[in-house]
């Protein structure tokens, strides 16, 4: 009767265990405590030959060791967990910082490099204005020019026409003259 009572004891026992294992994908350092457990288990079951539920005192010591186990682990995977949370928190947070110092210099560089960029295209412009106000002003002066030379060109005309005409007077004064003295002879 005994033994009955310690089965069904045994038996509750194995329920709570069942509950109080880990969920469904455990962590690695959770696997190799089961694994040990189970090890060290197989080992009592099979090393003395009575079981290991006829001994009361080691099945509570065991019970206690896995329950201190257990909590000692979830503890751990707690700590672990929060500090693990705020050592990202803080990574990404520094993250964040770096990348918003570095956004900032670069958006001051764009601002730079645009104003760089307006000032060369404006230098550019006031260039070709300049350049093209020159070439204006030098047709200008080149249409003058050429309405000076035409009109040189024409002064000069007249003035082998005038050339020519103050000659052609002056034989004839020449002339006239001759015939005035032979006439008063």
């Amino acid at each position: 009767m005994s033994s009955l009572y310690t089965r069904s004891k045994e038996f509750t026992r194995n329920r709570k265990s069942q509950s109080d294992s880990p969920p469904s994908s455990p962590s690695p350092i959770a696997k190799t405590l089961r694994h040990e457990r189970l090890s060290r288990l197989d080992a009592a079951s099979a090393g003395t030959s009575d079981s290991y539920g006829d001994r009361p005192s080691g099945r509570s010591s065991a019970y206690t060791r896995r329950e201190n186990r257990l909590a000692a682990l979830s503890s751990r995977t707690e700590d672990d967990s929060s500090r693990d949370y705020k050592k990202l928190y803080e990574s990404a947070l520094s993250e964040n910082q770096k990348l918003k110092s570095k956004l900032q210099d670069a958006q001051v560089e764009l601002a730079d490099i645009k104003l760089k960029l307006d000032k060369i295209a404006q230098q550019k412009q006031e260039k070709t204005s300049d350049r093209s106000s020159m070439l204006e002003m030098e047709k200008r002066e080149k249409r003058v020019l050429e309405r000076k030379l035409s009109e040189m060109e024409e002064e000069m005309k007249v003035l082998t026409d005038l050339k020519s005409d103050n000659q052609r007077l002056k034989d004839e004064n020449g002339a006239l003259i001759r015939v005035i003295s032979k006439l008063s002879k």
